[in-house]
């Protein structure tokens, strides 16, 4: 079920990073900062998930 999680957590990164490059285009400052963080923080959780559950996951 965690590998969910990372998938989940990845799309929302990658969408965060599009944003971010779209908001840099527009020259936004708050919606880059909202982007930025949302990238950085879903970024790690979703590489923080699969480093300690792996993928694919191990059946215990």
């Amino acid at each position: 079920m965690s590998w969910m999680l990372v998938v989940i957590f990845g799309l929302i990164a990658i969408l965060a990073a599009i944003g971010t490059v779209q908001t840099l285009k527009n020259k936004e400052v708050l919606g880059f900062l909202f982007n930025f963080g949302t990238f950085v923080i879903f970024g790690g959780f979703a590489i923080a998930t699969l480093i300690t559950q792996g993928y694919p996951p191990s059946l215990h």
